[in-house]
Formats: C-alpha cells, structure tokens, sequence
C-alpha cells in the first residue's frame, strides 16, 4: 500500500495536468463545448458582501476524472511488478547433489 501512496503522490500533479489540459477539453467539445472547471449550481445569489453560495460540481467531475486514471495507472505498475515476482518464483530451482546422509539412506533404503 505504501508503494501505491508514494506514487500516486508523485503522479498526482502530472495527471492532474493531463487531465486538465488534454483529456477534459476534448470530452467538453464533445459534450457540446462545456468546460467542466466552470460547471456549478448557484444555491443562493451573492448578496451585499455576503459570496455567492455555489455547489461546483464541475471540479468534482475533474477530480474523479483524476482518481480514475491515477488509480489506474498504480494497477498497471503494481500488476507489472507482481508479473515479474511471479517470473521469478516460477523458475525452477537446481537440483542439488544429495548429501552423504541422503545418499547412505538411499541405500538403506533399496536394501
């Protein structure tokens, strides 16, 4: 789990751009040229010096966007290295020469 947090924080701001900056603007041209930074639902109008009371649902969508693929790419590293763990575990050991004692319980044995 540690390996997947150092490197999920160290691919954090590269995804974040990569989504940002060329997978979202396609998917909003797409969609009809939304931008989804700017997507919001205004619960209640600014008043006075009072802001304005906005859900952003727009960076929600970014950011899952983010997880998504982040999460992805950690199990594609993870799935790389446990395939070349299994490589190693699977090839077979060397035969090693018996010992005096195996060798004297062999013939033991077939007598």
């Amino acid at each position: 789990m540690a390996v997947g947090v150092i490197i999920g924080a160290a691919l954090g701001k590269i995804v974040s751009a990569l989504v940002d900056g060329v997978i979202m603007p396609p998917i909003g041209v797409a969609l009809g040229g939304v931008d989804f930074s700017d997507l919001a639902l205004t619960v209640k109008e600014a008043m006075g010096g009072a802001p304005a009371v906005v859900i952003s649902y727009g960076a929600f969508i970014q950011t899952a966007s983010d997880f998504t693929i982040i999460s992805f790419a950690i199990f594609m590293i993870i799935k790389l290295m446990n395939s070349f763990k299994k490589e190693e575990e699977e090839a077979p050991a060397t035969p090693a020469d018996p010992s005096n004692e195996e060798v004297l319980l062999t013939e033991i044995r077939d007598l």
